[in-house]
Formats: C-alpha cells, structure tokens, sequence
C-alpha cells in the first residue's frame, strides 16, 4: 500500500471512533492485532478489549471527540498525533463525574499490514488527564515545583 493509502487507514479510525462506530474496528485492524502502551494500562491489548476500551471511555466522556493534528509516514508505519477533548460525565477509573473539561494530547504509531492496523504504539499525557480530573494531583505537583524552584521553605 501507499503512504497516502496508510495514511488514510488512520483518518478512517479517527472518523469512526468520534461517530462511535466501534463495528468499524474490525475493519480497520487486523484480527491479531496488539496494542502496546507504555503507561501499561492498555498494553498488549487486541480488537475486542480496544472496543470495550471506548465504551468506557465513551460512558465517562459521552461527548469525547479525537482530532488529528498531524499525520507522518514512513514504509509500513505512521505516526500520528492526536488531540482528545472531552467533559467528564461518567465513572472513569474509579474517579465520580466531575463536569470537567479534559484535553490531552496522544502520540500514536501505526504498523499497517494488508491493508489494516496490525499493531500500534501509544503514548498519551497521563499525567495532565489525572491533573485535570484529580485537583489534588494539580496541587502537589506545583508544590513539588515550587520546592525544586526555591519558592518554598521545606524547613519551614
């Protein structure tokens, strides 16, 4: 296949998944297909836990919306970076709804193989999700900045 062909197997996933057509996962990715995520929370995951994946992530941010801000491709891979934008409606990890609004950014790698996604690589901004849905986290990181910076007496 093209680069360009590859290309737009991405641009097809991006489509589906902000309809939420999750039928369309079996299309666009190949039935051995893995997902391996550094954060481990996703890691070696295949077709059917990517569907109940979204669905989850669907309850709790009912109106999530992914946006490709860039595309690159090489051979058999492409990368993408992606935005994810969301209000916090419903049960996500164990954290209630809060009403907030959630913006993460997402680095995805792509291996395409006939035509499909056999495999892929992400990365995502953790800990600036947790930020925006956990305040406490928001505040213990600034105090540990301040610390590092001098602004804060630890003796104190």
């Amino acid at each position: 296949m093209s680069i360009e062909e590859n290309k737009d197997i991405i641009r097809r996933l991006c489509e589906e998944i902000n309809k939420g057509n999750l039928d369309a996962v079996d299309e666009i990715f190949a039935s051995d297909y893995v997902r391996h995520d550094p954060s481990d929370l996703l890691s070696d995951i295949g077709r059917e836990e990517y569907k109940q994946t979204f669905t989850k992530l669907r309850r709790a941010f009912p109106d999530a919306h992914w946006s490709l801000e860039d595309l690159l491709s090489d051979g058999d891979k492409v990368i993408g970076r992606w935005a994810f934008h969301g209000i916090h409606r419903g049960q996500f990890f164990n954290i209630p709804p809060s009403g907030k609004e959630v913006k993460y950014p997402i680095i995805g790698i792509y291996r395409i193989k006939d035509g499909k996604i056999a495999e892929d690589w992400h990365i995502f901004h953790a800990l600036g999700l947790w930020q925006q849905l956990i305040p406490e986290i928001g505040k213990l990181l600034k105090r540990a900045r301040d610390t590092a910076n001098g602004n804060v007496d630890v003796h104190g």
